[in-house]
C-alpha cells in the first residue's frame, strides 16, 4: 500500500467521524462488498437548521431537543442552537460588498474601533472585546444538558429567527430537534411542526401552490461564513413554470431567507413542485404553507427521487387526501397506488394508477382513504418507469373547522430514527412495513421535566400499518422523544402526528422519521496500513 492510498484513507476516516456522510469501501475481486467488514463508529459532529417560525404576533412556539444515548461515544461534547443572524448588520454588509468584514477602507478604522470611539467621547466605557469574541456573545436559544433527556425552550411572536445548531461529541449522534408552532387565528392558523434539518445542497418540494386562497414561502437558511447561491425552479402541471427572479439567489453568510414563491411568478396554481438546487455553499430548506381557510403548516423535502416511495403516517380520521407526485426529468412516470392499512395493502377503487409525464407535476385526490384506520401510500413504478418525488396534504375536520398538514414520501428508520416533543396523550406513531415482516423497538425516552423511559418491541406485519399504542414512560412531567429501531433487516418507514384542538379546529402536524445517519461506516484498517503505522 503506498502512500497515497494510506493518506485517502486517514482522510476519510477522519471525515466520516466528524460529519457521518462519509464512507469508504471497495470490492474486492470476488464482488464481495469490503463494507462488511467496516467498523460502525458515532458520528462527532452534526449541524440542524430551524426556519424562521412565523410571521405571526400569536405565534407561540416551542423547540425541543434531544440526542439518544449512543454506545462508543465518549463523555465529552456540546450542543446548542443559536440565532442564524449572529453577525452584525455592518459585518453582513461588508461581506456583500467584498472586503473584509468591518473594515473601513478610508480610514483603517473597524466598525468596532468607531462604536468604542463614540463611547469614549460620550465618557462611556469603551468595550473591549475581540470580534471573534462579539460574534460568538450571542445566548444559546436552547442547550441540552445530556444524551437521553429531552430539553426545551420557548419563545414568541412574529420577530424569532431562523436557527442554527451544532452537537458534538456525545450530543452528535442522533441529534434531533422539533420545531412546533401554535397560531390561534388568522392566515396559517393552527399547529405547525417542522423537525429541523441538515444543509444540503438539493431539495424538493412537491405539493406547494401559488394559487390565490395560499401564501407559501420557501425558507433557506446559510449556516456557513460565506454566502450561498441557489436556484428556485418552478414545475406545474404543464412543466416548467417561467419564473422572474428564481435563478442566482443569494443568501447572505449566517442568514435565513424567506422567498414568497407568488413574487416568483404570475401564474396561478394549485399544485406546484419547487425544486431548490444550490450552485454555491448549502443551506437548510423548508416550506411554510399558509391557507385562507385550512390553516397552515410546514412541507418538509421529498427524499430523493425513486422510483418506490412510501409516504408513511395519514391519520386514520383525515377527511381529504390530496397526492402530488412530480418525475424529474423528461421521462414519464406509471405508479402503482396502494394504502398499507392495518390489515394488508390495498387499492383505492378508482385510483389504482397514476400516470405522471416527464417534467410535469400531477395531483391525485384520494378523498377519506384512510376510512377510520391508520394508513401509508406506498408507490411502486409499472414497467421500469421514471424516478418520482411525492408528497400528500391531509385535511382534518369538517366545514370551517378543518385543518391541513402535509407528509413527504420518506426514507425508511434505517438502524434509528427520534423524534420528539410527545405528550402524553397528543402523539400518535405509525409504523410500516411495506415489504416484509419487520420487528420494532420503541423507546420513550424521560421526560422535559421528569420520568423514567420505557421501551416496548412491535411486530410490523408485511404490507401494513400500525398505530402503535407508545409506551409512556412511568412518572412523565413535560413532553417526551420517541427512539425507533429496526430490529430486522427489512424496511420500516414511520412518521408521528401530533395534535392540538383550538376552538374545535383540530391542528395537527406531521413528522416522517428518516434513519438519523448517528453512525457511520469506517473500513478498518488493514494488516499493511498497521505495518506502515508502526
Amino acid at each position: 500500500m503506498n502512500r497515497t492510498t494510506l493518506s485517502l484513507i486517514a482522510g476519510t476516516v477522519a471525515l466520516a467521524a466528524v460529519t457521518g456522510f462519509a464512507t469508504l469501501s471497495e470490492p474486492d475481486a470476488s464482488g464481495t462488498d469490503t463494507a462488511e467488514a467496516a467498523a460502525v463508529l458515532p458520528v462527532e459532529r452534526t449541524g440542524l437548521l430551524c426556519p424562521a417560525p412565523s410571521a405571526s404576533d400569536l405565534a407561540e412556539t416551542t423547540y425541543t431537543s434531544f440526542t439518544p444515548v449512543t454506545k462508543g461515544t465518549g463523555s465529552d461534547g456540546s450542543a446548542e442552537l443559536l440565532p442564524a443572524s449572529r453577525e452584525s448588520t455592518d459585518t453582513a454588509a461588508d461581506e456583500d460588498a467584498g472586503k473584509p468584514a468591518g473594515d473601513d477602507k478610508d480610514t483603517g478604522e473597524t466598525d468596532t474601533d468607531k462604536a468604542d470611539t463614540d463611547k469614549a467621547a460620550d465618557g462611556e466605557k469603551a468595550d473591549d472585546r475581540t470580534a471573534d469574541d462579539k460574534k460568538t456573545a450571542v445566548k444559546p436559544v436552547l442547550t441540552p444538558k445530556a444524551p437521553g433527556t429531552p430539553v426545551t425552550a420557548e419563545t414568541s411572536g412574529a420577530d424569532e429567527p431562523a436557527l442554527v445548531g451544532t452537537a458534538e461529541g456525545r450530543f452528535a449522534p442522533g441529534w434531533t430537534v422539533q420545531q412546533t408552532t401554535q397560531v390561534t387565528a388568522g392566515n396559517g392558523r393552527g399547529l405547525l411542526g417542522v423537525a429541523c434539518t441538515a444543509p444540503d445542497t438539493e431539495f424538493w418540494f412537491p405539493g406547494v401552490s401559488t394559487a390565490a386562497d395560499r401564501t407559501d414561502y420557501v425558507h433557506l437558511t446559510n449556516p456557513d461564513d460565506s454566502a450561498a447561491v441557489a436556484d428556485i425552479e418552478l414545475f406545474g402541471k404543464d412543466g416548467t413554470v417561467t419564473t422572474t427572479v428564481g435563478e442566482g439567489l443569494t443568501i447572505p453568510a449566517h442568514s435565513s431567507e424567506p422567498i414568497l414563491l407568488s413574487t416568483l411568478t404570475a401564474e396561478k396554481q394549485d399544485d406546484l413542485t419547487v425544486h431548490v438546487n444550490v450552485r454555491s455553499g448549502r443551506v437548510g430548506a423548508a416550506v411554510q404553507a399558509l391557507d385562507d381557510k385550512l390553516g397552515g403548516d410546514w412541507l418538509a423535502a421529498s427524499t430523493d427521487p425513486a422510483g418506490t416511495l412510501v409516504v408513511p403516517g395519514i391519520p386514520k380520521d383525515a377527511t381529504a387526501v390530496r397526492l402530488v407526485a412530480f418525475a424529474p426529468g423528461d421521462a414519464d412516470a406509471d405508479l402503482k397506488v396502494q394504502l398499507a392499512s392495518p390489515t394488508g395493502l390495498i387499492t383505492p377503487a378508482g385510483q389504482e394508477t397514476m400516470h405522471v409525464k416527464g417534467g410535469m407535476t400531477t395531483a391525485l385526490d384520494l378523498g377519506d382513504v384512510t376510512r377510520g384506520e391508520a394508513g401509508s401510500l406506498v408507490l411502486t413504478p409499472t414497467d421500469g418507469s421514471a424516478p418520482v418525488v411525492a408528497a400528500v396534504r391531509v385535511v382534518r375536520g369538517k366545514g370551517d373547522k378543518q385543518e391541513s398538514a402535509f407528509i413527504p414520501a420518506t426514507g425508511p428508520v434505517g438502524t434509528r430514527a427520534s423524534v420528539v416533543g410527545n405528550g402524553a396523550k397528543d402523539a400518535t406513531l405509525s409504523l410500516t412495513a411495506p415489504t416484509a415482516t419487520a420487528k420494532v423497538k420503541v423507546t420513550a425516552s424521560a421526560g422535559t421535566g421528569g420520568g423514567t423511559a420505557a421501551s416496548k418491541t412491535y411486530t410490523i406485519k408485511q404490507g401494513t400499518t400500525q398505530d402503535v399504542p407508545l409506551p409512556v414512560p412511568a412518572g412523565l412531567k413535560g413532553t417526551y422523544a420517541l427512539t425507533v429501531e429496526n430490529l430486522t433487516a427489512t424496511p420500516v418507514h414511520a412518521a408521528r402526528t401530533l395534535t392540538a384542538t383550538d376552538s374545535g379546529v383540530p391542528g395537527f402536524t406531521v413528522q416522517t422519521l428518516p434513519d438519523d445517519r448517528g453512525t457511520v461506516a469506517v473500513p478498518e484498517a488493514d494488516e499493511d496500513l498497521r505495518v506502515l503505522q508502526k
